[in-house]
């Protein structure tokens, strides 16, 4: 029997209860799927994710960059194998990175209930950060309006009004990739690898998440290279300790009035390099 992949939303019957009494002809809801997602490597599983079955190539690449198991261009093959029970993203590494993961897998420790990917130690789970060196830079105006670009495009939010989104906003392109997932790390791993799959590096934009800001997702952008991450919730005080030392920029608690600015505030700047040179070529 084939098996397809499920949608990522479905609609459902519903009573409604307002206003002290039960309203009749309700109509059907959206809401959003969910299913176990497998990803395995030579064979191997990795892990399995609770995510909407959807955009699941931009899943695995990203994943597998963001959770540092292999680079994009190391993947060599990927297949999407619908079953039963769920999905799996069963790929195959290139021969000298299977055996790296291979090696990394036998030394893993026994039965744990570790709530992290593939580790097996403390030290793994605040692990040392790559350094975001770029000297990008951004004016607020630009950050409101890559925040104000998000709520049109999350489609699968507008129709079921439950699903995060991970967005990548660049000078002169705006809103460039938009990813959603019932998971908010798993809405910023599908932006990961959208902007992989289409060699967008995340360091010439702002990655805006509508989401809270843990340190996971403070890995995750370190491990693409963004120089900016903005949110509209807040950041947790070791999320912060970590974009620190990774010089990343967190600017969170956006709204339509502003945000806050809580690590690197350099990268703020009242007026662009490019407003700045079109000011100084017309002064002339």
């Amino acid at each position: 029997m084939r098996i397809t992949l499920p949608a990522a939303s479905q609609r459902v019957a519903r009573a409604v209860w307002r206003d002290g009494e039960r309203l009749r002809d309700a109509q059907e809801r959206a809401i959003p799927e969910e299913a176990a997602i497998a990803f395995t490597y030579g064979g191997s599983s990795y892990a399995v994710m609770m995510a909407t079955p959807r955009d699941l190539e931009d899943f695995a690449v990203g994943f597998t960059l963001t959770e540092g198991v292999a680079s994009p261009n190391e993947i060599e093959n990927l297949e999407i194998i619908p079953e039963k029970s769920g999905i799996e993203l069963r790929m195959r590494l290139v021969e000298s990175q299977e055996r790296a993961y291979a090696e990394r897998r036998r030394h893993l420790a026994g039965p744990t209930g570790c709530g992290l990917c593939g580790i097996e130690s403390l030290s793994e789970a605040v692990r040392e950060l790559p350094s975001v060196a770029n000297e990008e830079v951004f004016t607020p105006d630009e950050i409101m309006r890559a925040v104000a670009s998000l709520p049109a495009a999350q489609s699968l939010n507008n129709e079921t009004r439950a699903v995060h989104a991970a967005a990548f906003w660049k000078r002169g392109q705006a809103l460039v990739a938009l990813r959603e997932d019932v998971g908010r790390h798993n809405a910023l791993d599908k932006l990961a690898g959208a902007l992989a799959r289409s060699a967008q590096p995340a360091g010439e934009g702002i990655v805006i998440v509508t989401s809270r800001l843990s340190v996971e997702m403070i890995q995750k952008a370190a491990m693409i290279g963004a120089p900016l991450i903005v949110a509209v919730s807040a950041p947790t005080a070791l999320a912060l300790r970590a974009a620190e030392d990774a010089g990343i920029t967190v600017a969170a608690i956006a709204r339509g009035d502003g945000f806050e600015i809580f690590t690197h505030p350099e990268r703020i700047v009242l007026e662009s390099p490019e407003e700045t040179a079109s000011v100084a070529f017309g002064s002339r």
